[in-house]
């Protein structure tokens, strides 16, 4: 996603300013950050991983959340997953969207957005003693990173082949890396060579 910064402000001046725009924002040191773009692949993903952990979850005292709620991950820092999961009952800062108690929150990343999932929000959901576990996922290829907390500290797995299952211990469950990916159809580097190629004549 292409990220836009807007001028310093409050928290409290952040949640007003959210509430009324129209467009969609994190909340990073203090600063305001454009959300905007996102190709089909990256909806289809989420819907996937949505419909997949509800599925999983079902029997359980946990829940699913999409896009929207916001994760307190500093005290001037807000950011909103692409899918959250909270077990038990869910914490939020008095009459707002803020939860503070996600045990599992992902990402679906494309390009603009690589750096600051794999960086930057990274280290802040590492932070937050409830977390448990980070899922990256790719939206152009078939790829997920996924970091745990253990006893040592946090530890990271990859997973790219369409039978592995991807252990989300804190959840007593199994992700299939098959079905985060179905119905998903990738733009071949050849197709999108050739359409870089006719847009240079």
């Amino acid at each position: 996603m292409v990220i836009e910064r807007v001028q310093k402000m409050s928290v409290e001046e952040f949640l007003d300013f959210a509430e009324s725009s129209e467009e969609w924002y994190e909340y990073i040191d203090g600063e305001p950050i454009k959300m905007t773009g996102g190709k089909l692949n990256h909806f289809d993903i989420i819907s996937n991983i949505l419909f997949e952990l509800r599925l999983l979850l079902a029997e359980t005292d946990c829940r699913t959340l999409p896009n929207g709620m916001l994760v307190r991950v500093g005290d001037a820092s807000l950011v909103s997953p692409d899918v959250i999961v909270v077990c038990g009952e869910p914490k939020t800062e008095a009459d707002t969207r803020i939860l503070l108690n996600p045990i599992v929150v992902v990402e679906v990343i494309s390009p603009s957005s690589i750096d600051r999932d794999r960086v930057l929000k990274r280290d802040l959901y590492e932070a937050v003693d409830s977390i448990q576990a980070y899922l990256i996922v790719d939206h152009d290829r078939m790829l997920a990173e996924l970091y745990t907390r253990g006893e040592t500290g946090w530890h990271s797995q990859t997973f790219s082949q369409p039978d592995e299952q991807i252990p989300l211990e804190a959840l007593n469950c199994s992700l299939p890396l098959r079905d985060i990916y179905r119905n998903v159809e990738f733009e071949s580097k050849d197709s999108s060579s050739a359409n870089e190629a006719e847009g240079s004549v």
